[in-house]
């Protein structure tokens, strides 16, 4: 850590502007990260490692530097078998695109092209990180404006489980700002009003939830108390709806079950 972070072949440089429309032809498997005011650009290596966290000292890219949320090291980026792997060796999770990848869970491979990681800080403070790798042609991704777009793989969710997900959910699909999942006493009361012979109670509607998240927690990193940091509180529910909400397997129109007369 005294020596701080080892530069060889590593390029330091400003802050690119547009990062996220691409940059000049570069080798294949180039990566370019970049934070506030700085970044660095380097060719892939097999076993080659990037560091980046709040000590600038310590790592390649400082990220949060004023931030004590953020720890002194806080990623790595790790190129290997020709593909470069984000692991998070901090206290607080790195959100990616695909969703939040907790401290220490396993590393998770980055596509070519443009990738925007949110490093989550103290007092909801939150850092971007940008990425950008070369493709095998060196170039940007090409433009696809006439092709079909991708539509996002739903979860299957069963009539229970449906429902007590667009209960337990309601605030996200309101877009109320900064939404949390309803009590349980509360979910339970509005379940029983709209499905009289459901027999729902706090333990009933527990028991769905948490079956739905140990079945999609086989793909889906932070729905389970061990990948997420102390204290749970509502974050295993609150990764569990916004990842329905994301995948559109719950959607704002299911709300007319609960507004209704």
């Amino acid at each position: 850590m005294d020596d701080g972070p080892d530069m060889a072949g590593v390029e330091r440089h400003p802050a690119r502007d547009n990062l996220a429309q691409g940059a000049a032809p570069l080798a294949a498997g180039t990566l370019i990260a970049q934070s506030i005011g700085s970044g660095i650009t380097v060719r892939s290596r097999e076993g080659r490692t990037i560091l980046f966290g709040r000590q600038a000292e310590g790592v390649h890219v400082c990220v949060g530097a004023d931030d004590l949320g953020i720890s002194r090291q806080h990623g790595v980026l790790t190129c290997k078998n020709n593909r470069w792997w984000l692991s998070n060796v901090g206290r607080r999770p790195v959100r990616l695109p695909s969703g939040e990848l907790p401290s220490n869970g396993e590393p998770v491979p980055l596509a070519t092209g443009y990738t925007a990681l949110f490093v989550l800080g103290a007092e909801q403070r939150v850092h971007l990180l940008e990425v950008y790798i070369a493709g095998n042609d060196g170039e940007r991704p090409r433009a696809l404006p006439d092709h079909a777009t991708v539509q996002p793989v739903k979860w299957n969710l069963t009539t229970d489980e449906h429902k007590a997900l667009v209960v337990l959910g309601q605030r996200y699909l309101r877009n109320e700002p900064n939404p949390q999942p309803l009590p349980w006493q509360q979910a339970t009361d509005e379940l029983a009003l709209i499905d009289p012979t459901g027999r729902w109670r706090i333990k009933r509607l527990q028991h769905v939830v948490l079956n739905l998240r140990l079945r999609m927690a086989e793909k889906v990193s932070g729905l389970v108390a061990a990948e997420v940091p102390a204290p749970v509180g509502n974050q295993l529910n609150d990764n569990l709806i916004r990842e329905l909400v994301r995948t559109g397997s719950i959607l704002p129109k299911d709300l007319e079950i609960i507004d209704v007369d």
